[in-house]
């Protein structure tokens, strides 16, 4: 996720990533020390409408120790090169849209948010507030998935981890369910200290939306980031559009690829419609 604002700021990176069917244990012991960008790699990215320019990697210490290095797309999406391989593309030609990999329901999903003190990376005092409220929002819905929330340094039978990336900039990573399991990180850049707990909230809210399968609802355009994105448009497909979702841009959704600083960390009417007819 990116800031919008009048004055767009730099980059700041909000991952998501499309999970193969690898089970979530193996998410924390997954090591690819070494990945190169070839144009074989652009093209399967393009493949799935996502955008290959600037695409980089990135390496992440999770709360565990464990390091994993992946692609990193459109500044927010966090892909290993086996997982581009295991994802099927769609043709689609809609706005709104889910992954195929989904959340096993009815469930209870445990979300931990990270107090210890390894690789300083437990959530601030502003931060366990709007995961709070984060995690409220999710509970309010009429959805087959509930979340049971903890503050602590104990990982077992975490089925989320909220951390702090301590690396200062600002918004989120986060990524896509694998084998019926939500995505197992969510790391939260530590420049968030620096904006309300309703921009907080929005972030946390929309990075745990990516754990459940969400997209962007603009990734076709990025139009919320004031730059349209249109090397997606060459081959539209890897996304499902969900039914009762517009078609325009809806600029209240919680999904959309870039934030303001007037957030209010609820979830626009078409959120909820999404999350209600997938859970």
């Amino acid at each position: 996720m990116k800031i919008k604002s009048l004055v767009m700021l730099g980059a700041l990176s909000l991952l998501f990533s499309c999970q193969n069917e690898q089970p979530i244990a193996d998410q924390k012991e997954t090591l690819e020390q070494e990945l190169e960008i070839t144009p074989k790699i652009l093209s399967q990215i393009e493949a799935l409408s996502l955008n290959p320019e600037d695409v980089e990697t990135i390496t992440t210490t999770f709360p565990d120790g464990s390091t994993r290095t992946s692609l990193l797309i459109e500044g927010d999406i966090a892909i290993s090169a086996a997982e581009l391989e295991s994802i099927r593309p769609v043709d689609i030609s809609n706005k709104q849209y889910r992954t195929y990999n989904l959340v096993t329901s009815p469930r209870v999903i445990e979300v931990i948010g990270y107090t210890g003190l390894g690789f300083n990376q437990n959530l601030t005092a502003l931060q366990q507030d709007a995961l709070t409220e984060a995690v409220a929002n999710y509970n309010d819905l009429n959805l087959g998935l509930s979340f049971n929330l903890t503050f602590t340094n104990d990982l077992t039978n975490a089925d989320i981890i909220v951390f702090q990336n301590p690396n200062g900039a600002a918004g989120g990573v986060a990524g896509f369910p694998s084998a019926g399991n939500p995505y197992l990180y969510v790391q939260i850049y530590s420049g968030m200290e620096n904006y309300s707990l309703e921009v907080n909230t929005h972030v946390m809210t929309h990075e745990i939306g990516h754990t459940l399968g969400l997209r962007h609802t603009d990734w076709f355009t990025r139009q919320s980031c004031g730059r349209p994105s249109f090397g997606e448009l060459a081959n539209p497909s890897g996304a499902v559009h969900i039914p009762g979702t517009p078609y325009r841009l809806d600029p209240n959704s919680v999904m959309l690829s870039c934030f303001g600083l007037d957030e209010t960390g609820e979830f626009g009417r078409y959120d909820i419609v999404a999350l209600e007819y997938l859970y």
